[in-house]
């Protein structure tokens, strides 16, 4: 699911100005934060407005806050303001949609749209505030994301004999005259 440009813009205004509903912003501000057109922003910001996520404070020192239940509103009612759901999914292909092959990925990509609404549709403003914060306090910690994951992942194994960066092969050293084969030699049939 490709997200337009005016959606996007939806999803960055809505998410900061939840994240302290207290405080105004204005277009302006918006747009220095995240590089993008205020003119742009400011029909985004009505569109939001209109669907009551958030409210525009008129005069000096004005601007927008959020005015949303941020426990209720999900991504999806976000996108669903901007995006026509359903309408061009990504299981539509330009060529070659009515082979076999065209279908089954069609259906494939399909599957993915739904996959990727239903998550949308799972994720609160809330929830996403939530870890946002945990993320910016780790960072702080100097952990990351990847430090706990990289020390929860198990060490892998060394490679066997006889592959690159393993230990050497047992039997790249022939036996010596008479010597009866070890049992693991014999086994990987590598003594002669």
């Amino acid at each position: 699911m490709n997200l337009q440009k005016a959606t996007q813009f939806g999803l960055f205004s809505v998410l900061e100005l939840a994240r302290v509903p207290e405080r105004q912003l204005s277009a302006m501000d918006i747009a220095k934060m995240y590089g993008i057109s205020s003119n742009h922003l400011a029909k985004v910001l009505r569109d939001l407005g209109r669907a009551g996520l958030v409210e525009s404070v008129r005069g000096a020192g004005g601007g927008y806050t959020f005015c949303g239940n941020a426990r209720r509103t999900t991504l999806m009612d976000i996108i669903s303001i901007f995006e026509d759901i359903g309408s061009e999914r990504s299981g539509s292909l330009d060529h070659g949609g009515d082979t076999s092959i065209g279908k089954a990925l069609q259906t494939v990509l399909g599957e993915i749209d739904d996959i990727a609404e239903a998550t949308f549709g799972s994720i609160t403003i809330e929830t996403l505030l939530k870890t946002m914060k945990l993320r910016e306090e780790r960072l702080k910690r100097g952990g990351g994301w990847g430090a706990r994951a990289a020390r929860a992942a198990p060490t892998p194994a060394p490679p066997p004999p006889g592959v690159a960066g393993g230990p050497p092969c047992a039997a790249a050293t022939p036996p010596a005259p008479g010597a009866a084969p070890s049992p693991s030699s014999a086994a990987r049939g590598t003594w002669r």
